[in-house]
């Protein structure tokens, strides 16, 4: 992913913590590989002043940590107006470590955890834990993609990304670049400039539904499980706007890390938060360091 130096960096113990960007999944995925914490936030609280643009109305900022305490001290110091970032809103942060989960109200994504995937041993474990720790977990689905073209709306992101590189794909400067395969970016960006303005603007119309249904779901729950890497949920959320903690748990056959996540509602970064650093005291999985840079 695209903060894939930031997740490693951080894995290896070579900095505290790092700051990760995510538009589709790049605080998730390099977290995820690294096996180290990441948050990505809502949509608009924290500043993305000074970093690259890719699509201005889905792009997000957040920390890449060792444990999600971290995630959370870091996050409270960075978040919030900073008077660059027009996006930028100033909300609470009402973080307390002390809040016991059995009082929260938690959902997971049953159908996609039972679906057949790498993660699904790991992922299975993790909520068998949350049974036993007396956490009455409640299945719920996200919006129907067979009712709402949710894949389709991913031509917002590849729509505003061209715009950000238009200059480049016009210099052709893009044919300097390395990969140049038909997922490659900059062919990304040059299908892009034939997106007609009127299928922009209706997938727009149709992602402000997505945000409805979304709100409508998560404002019955304080936290929902999800696969990490699984089916629709990291594209919705990030088209929504929801904020995610991704944790490490565990590792498969060849020693790599694996993930859980768990997804919030808007604004409400301290719930998921919460939820994460206490999944973490049961577990450790957060305090393993990558064998070269174990001390």
């Amino acid at each position: 992913g695209s903060s894939a130096g930031s997740a490693s960096a951080t894995s290896a113990g070579l900095v505290p913590f790092s700051i990760g960007t995510e538009t589709w999944g790049s605080i998730v995925s390099p977290s995820d590989r690294c096996g180290v914490t990441g948050l990505r936030p809502t949509y608009g609280r924290v500043s993305r002043y000074g970093g690259m643009a890719l699509s201005w109305s889905m792009d997000k900022v957040g920390p890449i940590c060792r444990s999600a305490f971290d995630c959370a001290l870091v996050f409270n110091s960075i978040r919030g107006r900073d008077g660059f970032d027009q996006s930028v809103t100033d909300y609470p942060f009402n973080y307390n470590s002390a809040e016991n989960p059995e009082k929260m109200k938690i959902g997971y994504l049953k159908s996609l955890f039972d679906q057949k995937y790498d993660n699904h041993k790991n992922d299975s474990i993790s909520l068998e834990l949350f049974r036993k720790m007396g956490i009455k977990l409640i299945p719920v689905n996200l919006p129907d993609s067979t009712v709402m073209p949710v894949n389709s709306l991913a031509l917002i992101l590849s729509a505003e990304a061209a715009a950000a590189f238009d200059d480049l794909t016009r210099s052709n400067r893009d044919d300097m670049l390395n990969l140049q395969d038909r997922n490659a970016w900059p062919n990304i960006f040059r299908a892009a400039q034939f997106i007609p303005a009127v299928q922009y603007i209706q997938a727009n119309r149709l992602r402000y539904k997505l945000v409805q249904e979304m709100y409508k779901l998560m404002k019955e729950f304080d936290v929902v499980i999800a696969p990490s890497l699984t089916g629709d949920q990291l594209l919705i959320t990030n088209l929504t706007g929801n904020p995610c903690v991704v944790v490490p748990n565990g590792f498969n056959p060849r020693g790599h890390p694996t993930s859980i996540s768990f997804i919030g509602n808007l604004y409400d970064e301290a719930r998921i938060l919460e939820f994460a650093k206490m999944y973490q005291d049961a577990t450790g999985f957060e305090d393993v360091h990558p064998q070269f840079f174990s001390k």
